[in-house]
């Protein structure tokens, strides 16, 4: 019995101590800030990014239907429908044969061109 308590207080003062710690507070994340609808002109922007700007160009990689591309060497985007935090992720960093953009884009044409994925894969 006195084993059983001894646990239970245990545990019930590592909750304290982690409901109290810093480490939990909710932060805005850029993942976070693309949770928001984009809006025409994010979408056009987004559109253009993944069609020209990026170079080499996402469509030509990548299918996705918005963008008119038909690419075969990327997944398929409509049916990975991935949010905008798995994109940015992406993009910035590279995925096997992927290059990575970061440098090439400006962080905010990265969470465009995010945005603009996540929106419009598989509509």
């Amino acid at each position: 019995m006195l084993h059983t308590t001894i646990k239970a207080s245990a545990a019930f003062a590592v909750l304290l101590v982690l409901s109290g710690s810093s480490a939990f507070a909710q932060t805005a994340t850029p993942a976070a800030a693309n949770a928001t609808p984009p809006t025409a002109a994010e979408l056009a922007a987004g559109k253009k990014i993944f069609t020209t700007k990026a170079a080499p160009a996402c469509a030509l990689c990548h299918t996705l239907k918005d963008a008119d591309s038909s690419g075969d060497i990327g997944p398929v985007l409509d049916e990975l429908k991935p949010d905008a935090a798995r994109v940015e992720k992406a993009v910035r960093g590279g995925i096997g044969v992927m290059p990575a953009f970061k440098g090439l884009l400006s962080e905010d044409e990265i969470r465009t061109v995010a945005k603009y994925v996540s929106a419009v894969a598989g509509k």
